[in-house]
């Protein structure tokens, strides 16, 4: 029961952190491309960005701790060496990605957006869309792989 407790918390988690990055990606930025002024922009851009970016650092913690948990309950300590192992690989390397950006962002962004007026806008949200995709491809290959070898037949007794 406390498996299926933990799985339901991380499934929800892992909805609200990607279903937040895939709307960031592809409906908030072509909306920001069209507004009118860098300093609008840039303002526009920290608001929804740094909301995001407070919800999801919360997210991705308990992602990681559920994640960790459900892995240990099903393989114990060698959940990197049975056959499911690189679906894990894949979830645990687009997590510790994450959490990589969520500590970098805030000196990213205040190096981007420090004087908002000087900087090519356009071109800065353009970097930091092309992240998003990035950020969006290596997360739907995490889903994609857990679910895959979370789902795999067992394997044949010899």
């Amino acid at each position: 029961m406390l498996t299926t407790a933990l799985l339901v918390v991380h499934v929800i988690g892992v909805i609200i952190w990607i279903g937040g990055l895939t709307f960031v990606t592809i409906v908030f930025f072509p909306m920001m491309y069209k507004t009118e002024g860098s300093f609008e922009k840039a303002l526009l851009f920290q608001r929804v960005e740094h909301r995001f970016a407070g919800i999801v650092r919360w997210i991705v913690v308990i992602v990681g701790v559920t994640g960790f948990m459900l892995l240990s309950a099903k393989f114990g300590n060698n959940f990197l060496a049975v056959r499911e192992g690189l679906g894990t690989l894949i979830m645990l390397g687009a997590w510790i990605l994450y959490i990589l950006v969520l500590l970098s962002e805030r000196k990213l962004f205040e190096k981007l957006f420090s004087d908002p007026e000087r900087i090519n806008m356009n071109r800065a949200l353009k970097v930091i869309n092309a992240l998003h995709w990035v950020l969006l491809t290596i997360s739907y290959a995490a889903v994609a792989t857990g679910v895959w070898f979370g789902h795999l037949p067992a394997p044949a007794a010899p």
